[in-house]
Formats: structure tokens, C-alpha cells, sequence
């Protein structure tokens, strides 16, 4: 049975995924609002959050969430978040990137340019690959039809400008719901699609 791949992404209420963790994470066009999710942190949603990391056998990420999580997580192997920063060094660490960054995190190797290949082949070999924030490659991912699941934390919040998933200029989908947690102490709601496969169905509400 082939792997799964699942995009897991933290977001405001108003669709904005960019720079969750702190100010410097993504400033990308002026962002004002990076380290948004801090404040909304609670002990729910992290248990939610490390189910799913240590539930997956593979991480995927895009070039800029792979040199954040490598300054970071190899220098924490103890302490409070040591099940997550030990699951991420012993399983492979796949990065998709345009240029030929050097990737020294223990057991990171670069994806080749046929993404779709490089996908299916990930799918051969393990069962449970993750996406962890990378917006921009998240947003390659949908477009490209090349995910199983999409996990969505919304956080009460609304920020106005910043990246989001599903930009206006498309593209369209139709989505499942899998399941809605209920909303945590802080009011983070965990949602879980999958895609269908199907553009977005219309009708006419005047001829019921």
C-alpha cells in the first residue's frame, strides 16, 4: 500500500499561514505579524501537533522550514521538546528546493526536479510522510494534485495580508472534511480534509 503524504499547517482565521513561530521566521512583504501562533499555544493543540509527529515515518519540506527546523530542533534532543526534536533526527528529512543548498542535518537529502516522481517514490517508501508549514511548497503540493491530507490548525485570529494556502488566483478544488476537533482552550481549531479530485460544485439556490 502506497504512503501518504499530509500537509500540516498552522493558520489564522483568515487563511494566513506565513511566519507562525516568530518575526524572523518568514518577513516576506512586509509581514508585521510573524509569531502570531505564540500567543495561542496550549496544551491541547500541542498534543495534537506531537501525535501526528509521531505518527509519521518521513518529513518533507520546503528549503526555508528546512533551515529553520535544523538551526533548531538538532539542539534540542533534551528538555521539554525532546520526543519531537529526537523523532525528527532518526527519520529522513526530504527538501525541495530550486538551488543546491547544503544540507547538514543527520539524514536530509535534496529532492529532484520531477516532483511528481520524486513524490510517488517517497510513497514507495514510507507510510506516513509530513509536510510541516512550507507554505510555498504546500502550495505546489495542492496545485499539483500531490497530497493525501490536509491537516489545518485555525487559530482565532485575523492578520489581513500575508501567504496563504489558497491564494485568489486559484487554483480551484473541492475538498472532504474528515473530521473537526473541538476548539482547544485557546480556541484552535484542528480540521481535516482530504481532496477529491473535483472542481468545485455551483447550483442555484432560487430553483429549491
Amino acid at each position: 500500500m502506497a504512503g501518504r503524504i499530509s500537509i500540516d499547517l498552522f493558520t489564522t482565521l483568515d487563511g494566513v499561514a506565513q511566519a507562525p513561530g516568530g518575526p524572523e521566521e518568514d518577513p516576506g512583504g512586509g509581514f508585521a505579524f510573524g509569531g502570531w501562533q505564540a500567543p495561542l499555544l496550549d496544551e491541547a493543540s500541542g498534543a495534537q501537533v506531537d501525535e501526528g509527529i509521531q505518527d509519521m515515518d518521513a518529513l518533507l519540506l520546503g528549503r526555508r522550514t528546512y533551515d529553520i527546523f535544523a538551526s533548531y530542533w538538532p539542539h534540542h534532543l533534551d528538555g521539554p521538546d525532546a520526543s519531537i526534536a529526537r523523532k525528527f533526527e532518526m527519520i529522513p528529512k526530504y527538501v525541495a528546493s530550486r538551488g543546491t543548498p547544503e544540507l547538514g542535518w543527520r539524514g536530509s537529502s535534496l529532492l529532484g526536479e520531477d516532483l511528481a516522481a520524486e513524490v510517488g517514490a517517497l510513497r514507495e517508501r514510507h507510510r506516513s510522510i509530513h509536510v510541516i508549514g512550507s507554505i510555498d511548497f504546500a502550495r505546489t503540493l495542492v496545485a499539483e494534485g500531490l497530497y493525501d491530507q490536509l491537516n489545518l490548525w485555525v487559530h482565532p485570529i485575523v492578520v489581513g495580508p500575508g501567504k496563504r494556502l489558497f491564494p485568489e488566483n486559484g487554483p480551484s478544488a473541492a475538498l472532504e472534511l474528515l473530521g473537526a476537533e473541538p476548539a482547544t482552550e485557546k480556541g484552535v481549531v484542528l480540521l481535516r480534509y482530504r481532496p477529491t479530485g473535483l472542481a468545485p460544485a455551483t447550483g442555484d439556490m432560487g430553483s429549491r
